[in-house]
């Protein structure tokens, strides 16, 4: 009897798993903040990961991280990293051309560095606050935060 609860348990353990994934949010915010090029390519490669595991995407770049979006990105942004030597603007551009995708600075990034939109790479916005908001908060969101 008790071999038989285990396999019962393992059994519907094992059927249920992947529904309750498949069920899971289909979005993925990523927030990048970190002024760290290793920390911000992780962000970038599991956010790619996501991607292709079917999830939407929406990147949010704040503070030093805003800096991956300049068209004129300092080299902490664009030299390459180990193991595959990708930088994090590279993985990012990346990241853009999939569907479903959408890659952001946050509202107060531009007037802090005394900019507009101009310096940014082409498909990259500016973040409405409410609107973001909005999508954070969504039942069928996961947030990620770096």
């Amino acid at each position: 009897m008790k071999r038989f609860l285990t396999a019962a348990a393992i059994a519907t353990a094992t059927l249920t798993a992947p529904m309750a994934h498949a069920e899971g949010p289909s979005k993925l915010v990523t927030v990048l903040t970190a002024p760290e090029a290793q920390t911000q390519l992780m962000a970038m490669v599991l956010t790619m990961q996501a991607v292709e595991q079917g999830k939407s995407a929406h990147i949010l770049l704040c503070g030093p991280a805003g800096d991956l979006a300049l068209k004129d990105a300092p080299e902490t942004a664009t030299a390459g990293q180990p193991p595959r030597d990708m930088s994090p603007q590279g993985l990012m551009q990346m990241i853009m051309t999939k569907p479903d995708t959408t890659v952001e600075v946050c509202a107060i990034y531009l007037p802090g560095k005394g900019a507009d939109a101009s310096v940014l790479l082409d498909g990259v916005g500016v973040a409405k606050p409410d609107a973001m908001a909005a999508t954070i908060m969504g039942d069928d969101t996961q947030v990620m935060g770096f």
